[in-house]
């Protein structure tokens, strides 16, 4: 900025002076990187317009209010003149499931219409139970319905979303026990909503990763049944924050280093806690007789290593595997709109191509590890 000494500015004309006071405020780059492409690079062009405050410098009440990806989305619709409508979906319902600290908010997603009266009852069709993102302490249904809508469409399934009780109202383990009690939940009444309780999957995004893979876990330690396949979309898998993808994204958007220690901040308790093989995956827990994994990572992302290494830990303990990077987008790109990024589209049909072949094949036995590391 110009800077005027009094006298100077007394010597201006007033036009050329008011000129000077109303020089826009410089923002920092919308991608730190460079490395979006152009697609992505205009949402978070959209992102930075709505003037958030960094999440890791606020409260989590106030992080709460923020805009985010689901925000920007809709900005960058308006700008090019179209509807924001989500994507249809024939039945959308909210419900309720009982929880241990108290009913869990929840979002059913029907990819047919009821059958009419006198109309044969349809066959039933997959479920997937599907957690959002946000750190364990923001996000929310409306923020990650475009991913639920997303997947029940291309896997042709019922998608129960689930949302949690987050930090740091409540700490670790509240989120972790919430999704397993939902999990057990839709398999108990998957068949109201139309839905196989033989051919369910367990689906998350970044904390909802996390979430995801412990179900599964959970679920091989207490002989319940499993899911088919778990669809790890860029999870946080582990705590440790100086792996290349850490380095390399520390100041990315929309999600970087400083706001990952923040939120593992407000989730734990105790800085012992971030070695608990619930948060610590890829490093302490025992993976071995898992389901099928469907893993996708962002190469602008600080969580890209995070699913790299969990990839290879599972294929070292014998579990199928099958990871897809896409170098060019951020954290929270699953869910675009694909007409504003074809790479989201991509995404989403690699993810429903291969939660389709595993709901094909019989349902997976429960295989007790050898031994279990759970806790800290």
């Amino acid at each position: 900025m110009i800077k005027l000494t009094r006298r100077a500015g007394l010597m201006l004309p007033l036009g050329l002076m008011a000129a000077c006071a109303a020089q826009p405020e410089m923002l920092p780059p919308a991608d730190p990187t460079g490395r979006a492409e152009p697609e992505m690079r205009a949402l978070l062009d959209s992102l930075q317009s709505l003037r958030g405050k960094p999440i890791e410098t606020l409260s989590p009440a106030e992080a709460r209010l923020q805009p985010g990806m689901a925000d920007a989305v809709k900005a960058r619709l308006r700008q090019l003149g179209r509807p924001v409508a989500p994507r249809p979906v024939p039945v959308v319902q909210d419900i309720e499931i009982p929880g241990n600290g108290g009913p869990l908010a929840a979002r059913v997603y029907i990819p047919a219409e009821p059958p009419r009266a006198g109309q044969p009852a349809r066959p039933l069709m997959p479920l997937i139970v599907y957690y959002h993102g946000g750190g364990f302490v923001i996000g929310s249904l409306d923020a990650y319905d475009a991913s639920a809508r997303a997947l029940a469409m291309e896997s042709q399934a019922v998608v129960i979303a689930v949302h949690y009780r987050q930090a740091p109202e409540n700490k670790f383990p509240a989120a972790h026990e919430d999704a397993y009690v939902a999990y057990r939940w839709a398999l108990q009444n998957a068949a109201q909503f139309g839905a196989d309780l033989t051919r369910v999957a367990v689906v998350g995004e970044s904390a909802g990763g996390n979430l995801a893979i412990n179900v599964a876990m959970a679920a091989r330690e207490s002989r319940a049944p499993l899911p088919v396949a778990m669809g790890l979309i860029y999870p946080v898998a582990g705590t440790d924050m100086t792996t290349p993808s850490y380095q390399a994204n520390a100041n990315a958007k929309p999600l970087n280093a400083a706001m990952m220690r923040w939120f593992m901040g407000h989730y734990t308790s105790l800085p012992a806690e971030a070695q608990d093989t619930r948060l610590n995956v890829y490093g302490r827990a025992e993976l071995t007789g898992l389901p099928k994994a469907i893993i996708i990572t962002a190469g602008i992302d600080p969580l890209q290593s995070d699913g790299m290494l969990l990839a290879q830990r599972l294929q070292a303990s014998g579990v199928s595997v099958v990871a897809q990077d896409y170098p060019t987008v951020t954290h929270e790109f699953f869910g675009v709109d694909p007409t504003l990024l074809a790479t989201a589209g991509a995404a989403q049909r690699f993810m429903a191509g291969e939660l389709r072949s595993a709901f094909a094949l019989p349902a997976p036995a429960v295989v007790a590890p050898v031994a279990t590391r759970r806790g800290r």
